[in-house]
């Protein structure tokens, strides 16, 4: 097949239309590295970015007879991945928000000698979790949570791209919700009510 033949594509997408499972194969192989390419240029994590395109593929899949409307088979698929990152994104971003007023949360003085003891078990919580993580991610949050320092001033002392610091915040961020969603205790349950009801 040529590196862009509309014609060959429209037949794949007719094929799969019908059911053909062969078709979609092949044209899941044509595509993937493509689509796994322009994700990861996104998200900047390949595990989500294959996540993403198998969910781009399974759309496809899913609205198959749907197919034979299709005029440019690249673009559909293209514009399907778009729209699966953007929905990847906003949810990382609203994590990202929720870990944040958690960790406010801690700051907060207390005057309920139960509550007083739930922050000192959150707080524990989140520091053995963050214990799990590489010196250098320890060092990057520690510098923008408890040093209150920029992405762009971290990047400076840490030599890495101002980017790079914003991923690795988003990635310890992702890494906190989940193992705190794991643990049955006050913080989760606050943070749940507080931001996902």
């Amino acid at each position: 097949m040529a590196l862009y033949d509309l014609t060959a594509e429209k037949l794949l997408l007719k094929e799969i239309s019908d059911g053909n499972s062969l078709a979609f194969s092949k044209m899941f192989s044509l595509y993937r590295a493509k689509i796994l390419s322009f994700v990861d240029s996104f998200v900047h994590s390949k595990a989500d970015a294959e996540e993403i395109v198998q969910e781009t593929f399974l759309v496809i899949w899913q609205n198959k007879e749907k197919l034979l409307a299709i005029e440019h088979p690249r673009n559909y698929i293209y514009t399907i991945a778009r729209n699966k990152t953007y929905d990847y994104l906003a949810k990382i971003s609203r994590n990202e928000k929720m870990v944040n007023n958690a960790w406010i949360n801690t700051s907060i003085s207390l005057n309920n000698i139960d509550e007083q003891i739930n922050l000192k078990e959150s707080t524990l919580l989140i520091s053995r979790i963050l214990q799990t993580l590489s010196v250098q991610k320890q060092e990057i949050f520690n510098m923008s949570r408890y040093q209150n320092m920029s992405h762009e001033e971290i990047a400076q002392t840490v030599g890495l791209s101002k980017s790079r610091v914003k991923n690795v915040i988003v990635e310890v961020l992702k890494h906190l919700k989940y193992h705190i969603s794991r643990h049955n205790n006050i913080l989760y349950f606050m943070l749940f009510w507080k931001f996902f009801l």
